[in-house]
């Protein structure tokens, strides 16, 4: 009985040493893990506060290039950046040069903050698999790995808030002679599913997919190659012996790669714009050339777009709207990977897109 007693006991024991073993590794195994969502809700948050900067910071610019790359050519009320800007400011008032920002920032934000998000994940993993593949722990992401990763979380972020981008640009065109007014975001989604169904809601998403490929992957892609190219040479005395880029710096990188990744998808962003004008029953005036002419409006798909777009007004059509957008991309882009990085050195995360 005393022997039986003792191995109960010790029993006892090593269930007790047990359960505390497991609580302990238990614990260790919530700490990261704690740790990690509060990390990616500051990523997150960081996304987002760019992307509501920049746009606002360029909402004027970016009102106009959507107006000239819907206008129809029959009745041409837009000409120019400087004189487009002048219009608006002239038949709208202040306001008009914002007009559509609110929603815009709506969308950006959400927009943003998951498109930074998911590229942090995607070259983690990409750089995991990337890693285990080559054998080589110290490997580092290639440009085209690179590429992927900021195509992937692109297409992401769109997709998840592409109804409002279609609102978003409707809202934008109008004017206060279109003969209907959505009266915003939440007003402009109803009406839209009521009149052309939830279908309606995606026009224009299959060219914003395939441009989203070279915008935003040759965006991230080259941002970062650039960064990493100016730490290790240090050319012109840009970088000093640290291995952190200034904010100019920085903002050179980001310049930089958003005009190459704006030219390449531009033409593809027309048609998207275009494409989501169609079946719009009582369109804005600057659409339909104030009855003038529907031609616009008759488009069936992405090629078709092309087709009549080249054909009716001429290749340079695909770029209506480059020269403000130009303008606008290189303090946009700029500042959002500048505000990004900045956000996030402010409250302490630890994730790197560099890591």
């Amino acid at each position: 009985m005393a022997s039986e007693d003792v191995k109960a006991s010790e029993s006892a024991v090593e269930k007790i040493v047990s359960l505390a073993e497991e609580a302990k590794l238990a614990r260790q195994e919530i700490r990261p893990t704690s740790h990690a969502v509060i990390s990616i809700c500051k990523s997150l948050v960081a996304g987002g506060v760019a992307g509501g900067v920049s746009r606002t910071a360029v909402a004027p610019l970016e009102r106009l290039k959507i107006l000239l790359q819907v206008q129809n050519s029959h009745s041409i009320k837009y000409n120019g950046t400087i004189s487009g800007l002048k219009y608006i400011w002239r038949t709208e008032g202040f306001k008009g040069l914002f007009k559509g920002n609110g929603t815009n920032c709506a969308r950006i934000v959400p927009n943003s903050a998951v498109k930074f998000f998911s590229y942090e994940q995607a070259s983690k993993g990409i750089l995991y698999l990337y890693q285990q593949q080559t054998g080589n722990e110290d490997a580092q992401l290639t440009p085209l790995l690179r590429l992927g990763a900021g195509a992937c979380a692109g297409i992401i972020a769109m997709s998840a808030t592409y109804p409002m981008d279609m609102v978003r640009g409707r809202i934008t065109v109008q004017t206060e002679k279109s003969p209907y007014q959505y009266r915003g975001m939440v007003h402009a989604l109803s009406t839209i599913l009521r009149e052309e169904g939830p279908r309606a809601l995606y026009k224009g998403w299959l060219p914003s997919v395939i441009g989203v490929i070279p915008y935003v992957g040759l965006n991230f892609a080259v941002y970062e190659s650039l960064k990493e190219w100016l730490v290790k040479t240090k050319p012109l005395g840009l970088v000093d012996d640290s291995t952190e880029l200034g904010v100019v710096t920085r903002l050179a990188c980001g310049a930089v790669a958003g005009t190459l990744g704006q030219t390449v998808a531009y033409p593809l962003d027309v048609v998207r714009r275009r494409m989501q004008m169609v079946g719009w029953k009582d369109a804005a005036s600057i659409v339909t050339g104030d009855g003038r002419s529907k031609a616009s409006l008759e488009y069936s798909g992405m090629i078709d777009t092309f087709r009549k777009t080249v054909r009716y007004e001429g290749f340079s059509a695909l770029y209506k709207g480059l020269v403000p957008n130009s303008v606008k991309v290189v303090p946009s882009i700029a500042i959002a990977f500048v505000t990004y990085e900045q956000v996030k050195d402010l409250l302490g995360v630890e994730i790197r897109i560099s890591d």
